[in-house]
């Protein structure tokens, strides 16, 4: 029996393969691959997918967030609130700045920041606000804004999994300071490798950041700023202005497979062990990932290991008890739903060419384990 992936990147590639090698020729003809008119064209076009004023195109999703920390400003002695459940960019960044974060407990259901233990870990120190929008769905960013807006606190959304994601109509990375995307190629919006977007309505802080991504270098060898090496590849800026139009329909597709995932599981009489994603109102959810939550997930990932079933972990350890952030001195019991949620997370395969039959795979996979587990404890 054939293996379901958790992803397929080279169902997506098939189709647009000529279009894509066309542009990667386009550039290879110029012989122009850093910076130029690749980058501009795209900075251009996500600025207006993502519908803000300014988008700068850098290295990494992982670069746009210390790019943007940087371009605030952001260093020794500051404090920045994030969550305690995410990739681990989001306070790495922080740190390699000297910064400090401040972790705050997630909402167990999105998986996103509480917005009141947010409000109630902003302090003296606090220089910025970092939301994730994990997994696809839009954190509750418009009460995060409110706070870092009472507070004069500027909020870096991390957007790196939730391109295309809305809440109340309005596209994740417009609502904040700035805005942070990655284009890894696991991503909804995937690059040939490593690339980054920083977004903002501020043409200040786009200036900046623009001046940042290239040393700080205002002129030819003139150096206004310590800055970095940030720039995105003109090889990587072709690839996504030929992938980027087929986003809208790559999201729908993904989120009628969300809605299969949860029909088939109703009909399979799962939902009183598996608690499946949500989508809560005037928040629309682009599902990089299809995460449930399970008692006992590392049982049934080892099931669905077995049967070739592609599932991952996102994330095993959350963030304050990361070994190389112990000196911020938590410990287990800080962060109760970040902790539960990484003992009971776990990623079903989604993409947008994902089968019918594959996710029927999936879930009669899911179903023996579950059903056999229930018989053995009874």
């Amino acid at each position: 029996m054939s293996r379901v992936p958790l992803l397929d990147l080279q169902a997506q590639y098939a189709p647009l393969r000529e279009a894509l090698l066309r542009a990667i020729t386009r550039v290879c003809d110029t012989q122009r691959f850093i910076l130029g008119p690749e980058i501009e064209g795209l900075e251009r076009e996500l600025a207006a997918l993502v519908g803000v004023e300014h988008a700068v195109a850098v290295s990494s999703g992982t670069d746009a967030l210390l790019l943007a920390l940087m371009t605030l400003g952001i260093g020794a002695g500051d404090e920045v609130v994030t969550s305690a459940f995410s990739f681990f960019a989001t306070a790495g960044t922080i740190v390699r700045l000297g910064a400090r974060p401040v972790f705050v407990d997630i909402d167990p259901l999105t998986f996103n920041l509480d917005p009141v233990e947010t409000e109630r870990a902003v302090g003296p120190r606090t220089r910025a606000i970092i939301p994730v929008h994990l997994f696809g769905l839009s954190a509750d960013i418009e009460r995060i804004v409110e706070t870092g807006n009472r507070a004069g606190v500027p909020v870096v959304e991390d957007a790196a999994q939730a391109i295309g994601a809305t809440c109340g109509q309005k596209p994740v990375g417009g609502f904040g300071t700035l805005g942070c995307f990655s284009f890894y190629p696991t991503k909804n919006l995937g690059a040939f490798g490593d690339a980054g977007l920083l977004t903002s309505n501020d043409p200040s802080l786009a200036k900046r950041a623009q001046l940042l991504r290239v040393h700080g270098m205002d002129g030819p060898y003139r150096h206004t700023a310590v800055g970095g090496n940030f720039r995105m590849d003109a090889l990587q800026a072709a690839v996504l202005r030929v992938k980027a139009p087929h986003l809208a329909a790559w999201t729908t597709a993904r989120r009628m497979n969300a809605s299969r995932y949860a029909r088939l599981f109703r009909e399979a009489d799962l939902t009183d062990q598996v608690i499946l994603p949500i989508e809560p109102t005037g928040r629309r959810h682009v599902y990089n990932q299809f995460v449930i939550r399970v008692s006992g997930r590392d049982g049934l990932k080892r099931r669905l290991d077995e049967r070739g079933i592609g599932c991952e972990i996102y994330y095993p350890v959350p963030l304050h008890l990361q070994e190389c952030l112990s000196f911020l001195g938590h410990r287990e019991g800080d962060f109760p739903a970040s902790e539960r949620a990484s003992r009971e997370v776990l990623a079903l395969p989604m993409f947008p060419e994902l089968t019918i039959d594959q996710q029927r795979r999936v879930i009669q996979s899911c179903a023996s384990y579950l059903r056999q587990r229930t018989r053995l404890a009874a």
